[in-house]
């Protein structure tokens, strides 16, 4: 007999009519300020918006928004915390500031539970925050979640978009949507990202530039708005011509 609660997982998930990915090939390139600078973004655009942090490794989009002093509300299920007017769930309200010892099907079955307990309220968007690289929670996301789509951030390593590139190949593989590549931390003129990026038959969403400033923005509502990476990111949703 199958496990009841993944039947749970697509009634919690009925009322979002889009449901983003945001994946990276390797761990800091940005993939977790891409997600939370999207979310903001969808919400500044008058979108009922939701961010779940699902990164195992290192759930981190609480510190760049912010966030404390709130908990999600038990009521037949978990209830999100409302949050710079976006509905925010993250597995750090499990696991506080210790590391998440979890291997193999432990992660499963603790994806599967997130997922099954979670009550998202009627949203036009889910902006996911994904793990990196193409390890068993990827692939448990991609499995669980009916209808979603990668938005997928690299930066000019070669390093880093040769993950990427397997993570693509994948996604193209199991007949994911992929919406295109972001790259971040842009430090030269080079255009070599674009076209790897093309050749795989995938849309280059745009160059995000080195951001000596968004350190110091990091969980400041005042600032975050005003940096070159939210502008950015601004110009990126205006071209996928997301609509609420």
């Amino acid at each position: 007999m199958g496990d009841p609660r993944i039947s749970m997982i697509n009634e919690r998930l009925r009322r979002i009519r889009h449901i983003i990915a945001v994946s990276g090939g390797k761990g800091g390139v940005g993939k977790s300020l891409t997600a939370s600078i999207l979310a903001l973004t969808l919400v500044r655009k008058g979108c009922k918006v939701g961010l779940f942090d699902l990164d195992f490794t290192s759930p981190s989009t609480h510190i760049i928004l912010g966030i404390r002093g709130v908990q999600p509300k038990e009521e037949k299920g978990i209830i999100p915390p409302k949050v710079h007017s976006l509905e925010y769930m993250s597995i750090i309200y499990y696991t506080g500031d210790h590391a998440l010892p979890l291997r193999g099907t432990d992660v499963s079955n603790a994806l599967i539970e997130l997922l099954s307990i979670t009550k998202w309220g009627k949203l036009d968007f889910l902006v996911i925050d994904m793990p990196p690289g193409i390890g068993d929670a990827t692939l448990d996301i991609i499995r669980l979640i009916k209808n979603i789509g990668f938005l997928v951030v690299t930066t000019q390593s070669q390093l880093a978009f040769e993950t990427v590139r397997k993570l693509i190949t994948l996604l193209k593989e199991l007949n994911v949507p992929v919406m295109g590549v972001v790259e971040n931390m842009k430090v030269s003129k080079s255009s070599i990202s674009k076209r790897q990026v093309q050749k795989l038959g995938i849309t280059f969403l745009g160059e995000i530039p080195f951001d000596k400033k968004i350190e110091k923005s990091m969980g400041r509502m005042d600032r975050l708005p005003r940096t070159v990476f939210m502008k950015k990111v601004e110009e990126i949703v205006s071209n996928l011509d997301f609509r609420c």
